[in-house]
């Protein structure tokens, strides 16, 4: 991003280089690759900084729009204050505390991060689960038996769901829960808090 500053201030930003008017010269698109930063900057043309200090991971934190400001001769785009994303269930309610109902009457609920994730691991749980469902409707069907180390598998799947969740029903806030995700190697070994899911027996 550019922005055009005068007299100390900036009064125009534009993501592609363009031809523009500054007082009274013309100026074609392309002195922004042939200039040096310096002749841009002498007529008033700055490439923006970018200071990423405050943004936060999108996944967990809603961040503020860019400010710009031009101080000590750069221009700089700084974010605010991120806030994090809800935890925990919403019920949404109108600027009178009524609730806000859906079309069967029931309150609407915005979803927090907590149910999000947990929901989450259900669909994948189902995911990995549905492979070998064949067995069990062979079994209910024919009375063929599953192998154990499918039945195994199967409960593994079900037991590292239920713990999953509960961690995250744990986390006392969002950067808790962000931790949960969160992969560190140690001894050169990479891994999260939340573990992995149980390995397939077929690979």
């Amino acid at each position: 991003m550019y922005a055009l500053v005068e007299d100390n201030t900036i009064t125009k930003t534009y993501n592609n280089p363009r031809g523009m008017t500054i007082g009274d010269v013309q100026y074609p698109q392309n002195i922004h690759s042939l200039w040096p930063e310096a002749d841009l900057n002498a007529i008033g043309i700055y490439s923006v900084v970018y200071d990423d200090t405050n943004k936060r991971d999108e996944k967990w934190y809603t961040n503020t729009n860019q400010t710009l400001a031009f101080a000590g001769g750069v221009v700089t785009a700084t974010y605010g204050t991120a806030v994090a994303k809800a935890i925990a269930d919403r019920n949404e309610v109108d600027g009178d505390d009524n609730p806000i109902l859906d079309d069967n009457g029931n309150q609407v609920v915005t979803k927090g991060l907590k149910t999000v994730k947990k929901e989450l691991f259900d669909r994948q749980a189902a995911g990995l689960l549905a492979k070998y469902d064949w067995y069990v409707i062979r079994n209910t069907e024919a009375g063929t038996s599953i192998p154990s180390a499918i039945t195994d598998y199967r409960t593994a799947v079900r037991a590292k769901c239920n713990s999953m969740q509960a961690q995250v029903d744990g986390a006392a806030d969002v950067d808790a829960l962000a931790a949960l995700f969160t992969y560190t190697i140690t001894d050169g070994v990479q891994s999260k808090p939340l573990g992995e899911w149980p390995t397939d027996p077929n690979g």
